[in-house]
């Protein structure tokens, strides 16, 4: 009973770690992309806003329009006056961690697009071993590259910064070893519950999970997309 207990118990803060982990991996994604188009959105339009104030002041002085003058040299001095020289620097590097645990999410609710035209071709009981095989490959080899990421990452001179904000570009390449790792885990947990219960990540109606058409594996498609 004690046994039984314990092994509840262990299922039960699995359970609760892995929905923190969902949640924290879909609110990391929603702030960065949100973040990222915001910023360069005011980026274009601060570029644009200065040099568009620019050109009509010019224009204004030409014709005698000095009112209109006075206001576009206005808005030109309060624009060139705020320094966004960092904001596609910042953009990008934001796009690039949103893609990396972007693609975590997509393993895990079955979004990437998979080539199942071999698999359909089998008997419902070979699907199986050849959806094993082909989650283990996806993550042996995330977990290869989150392994070369974390060396490179190491490796890097400490007083190495980015060109526009000079942050330590071991914090901006991190990203590689946290994404990777992360989709590794993710392919793993994907593959432990289609062994447990023959239901793999299927993106329809809303659903991060919907069980095979057939009583035996689903096609590799649904598996890994």
């Amino acid at each position: 009973m004690r046994h039984t207990r314990h092994e509840s118990g262990l299922s039960a803060l699995g359970s609760a770690l892995n929905a923190v982990l969902d949640r924290l991996e879909e609110w990391i994604i929603a702030t960065l992309i949100g973040a990222a188009t915001v910023l360069t959105f005011v980026a274009v339009v601060h570029r644009y806003g200065a040099s568009n104030s620019a050109g009509l002041a010019r224009w204004a002085g030409g014709h005698g329009v000095v009112p209109l003058q006075q206001a576009a040299d206005w808005i030109y001095l309060s624009l060139a006056a705020v320094n966004l020289s960092w904001a596609q620097e910042l953009a990008t590097y934001m796009f690039v961690w949103m893609a990396k645990f972007g693609a975590a999410l997509g393993a895990r609710t079955g979004i990437h697009v998979g080539v199942d035209v071999f698999v359909k071709r089998l008997a419902p009981t070979a699907r199986k071993p050849v959806i094993v095989f082909a989650l283990l490959c996806g993550a042996l080899f995330t977990g290869v590259i989150g392994t070369l990421g974390a060396v490179y990452v190491y490796k890097l001179d400490p007083d190495q910064v980015s060109p526009e904000l000079e942050w330590p570009s071991w914090i901006i390449y991190l990203c590689i070893p946290l994404g990777s790792y992360l989709m590794c885990f993710r392919f793993l947990q994907v593959m432990v519950r289609y062994l447990r219960t023959g239901l793999v990540p299927h993106q329809g109606l809303g659903l991060d999970y919907e069980a095979p058409k057939e009583h035996a594996a689903a096609p590799l498609g649904e598996a890994v997309r």
